[in-house]
């Protein structure tokens, strides 16, 4: 198992990103991690912050792709950009995943362009894994495709379903569809079509959901287009560290609530760890030919060893062979 690695990439690159892929090659035993960078940079920050790499080969780039470049800068702008580098290795078949917190626009392209799309695919789509009350859910477009066609929504709703089956163990997946009601006749005229097509796709769809009934599990599944799914996607994590201060605050008013806390510490420490989105690292690109793994921008290193994570569940599962083989038999 070889997992290609965007060192630049994110808010906290090289460091975080180096700490996290260590902590990677310990837990899920890879054979070996490529670190794509500046060299001198990532050598630096090893010596530095005293990290013994283990099972890893640096591959020097001369360019990085920050949050401000254009999405298409991946292709031709920044052609020996870490990114660019590691997608087109990827594609080359000189590695078995690639993963990044860099710019999630470049990724999209770059996954879409370089690596390219599993066929059968119309649309590949950025799926993240959600926490809610009970178990977690897969949210999906977060950002790939702001505008859709009603058939993408539906292939949507099969990648996810899919996903949550192989990668996540969920029995008969429930998918949804986001919308502003849960009436058939409630939605934008191509929210109402993917209903209508989604109700004979095949997996199993319940309907459409609101966004205030996400938070308690009642899918597996959640479909949208790209510009809505990455609006809940930010919301809910808005939201979630609103109210985790909140109660911070809240129990460190005084010292008769500190000693209140003490009582129920352990209960919210297991609600923060459930709606924590460092538990899953980041998304994943569903629909190219190959695992791409977009980590969170902010990523510290648990949170970056949590995104190599999918990319090896990805390998372990032959989960792209799993669409690959789904797709020819329809």
């Amino acid at each position: 198992m070889k997992i290609l690695i965007d060192a630049m990439g994110g808010d906290n690159a090289p460091l975080e990103v180096i700490k996290g892929a260590m902590l990677a090659v310990d837990e899920f035993n890879i054979d070996e991690i490529v670190l794509l960078g500046d060299e001198s940079v990532i050598k630096k920050c090893v010596e530095d912050n005293k990290i013994a790499l283990k099972n890893t080969t640096v591959l020097h780039c001369t360019q990085v792709i920050d949050n401000c470049d254009e999405a298409r800068s991946v292709l031709k702008a920044k052609p020996d950009s870490s990114m660019s580098q590691g997608l087109k290795m990827l594609a080359n078949g000189e590695g078995d995943a690639f993963v990044s917190a860099g710019n999630t626009g470049a990724i999209t392209v770059g996954a879409t362009l370089i690596v390219k799309r599993i066929k059968g695919v119309k649309r590949p789509a950025i799926a993240s894994v959600m926490p809610s009350s009970n178990k977690p859910f897969l949210l999906m477009d977060c950002g790939a495709n702001a505008e859709c066609k009603s058939e993408y929504l539906v292939q949507f709703g099969l990648l996810g379903s899919l996903y949550m089956e192989n990668i996540m163990g969920v029995e008969n997946p429930r998918v949804a569809l986001a919308n502003n009601g849960a009436e058939e006749t409630k939605g934008t005229p191509v929210v109402k079509e993917a209903y209508e097509l989604m109700k004979n796709a095949g997996y199993n769809f319940i309907g459409n959901i609101e966004g205030r009934r996400i938070p308690y599990g009642d899918a597996d599944v959640v479909v949208a287009d790209g510009f809505t799914g990455n609006l809940i996607l930010k919301t809910y994590e808005g939201v979630a560290k609103v109210l985790m201060q909140g109660i911070k605050d809240a129990f460190y008013k005084n010292a008769f609530s500190k000693l209140a806390y003490l009582g129920v510490k352990s209960g919210i420490n297991d609600m923060k760890k459930q709606f924590d989105y460092k538990e899953y690292g980041g998304a994943v690109m569903l629909g190219v030919s190959k695992p791409v793994v977009k980590a969170h921008g902010s990523a510290d290193a648990r949170c970056f060893k949590n995104a190599v994570k999918q990319a090896v569940w990805f390998l372990q599962t032959d989960f792209i062979d799993k669409i690959e083989k789904e797709l020819s038999n329809q």
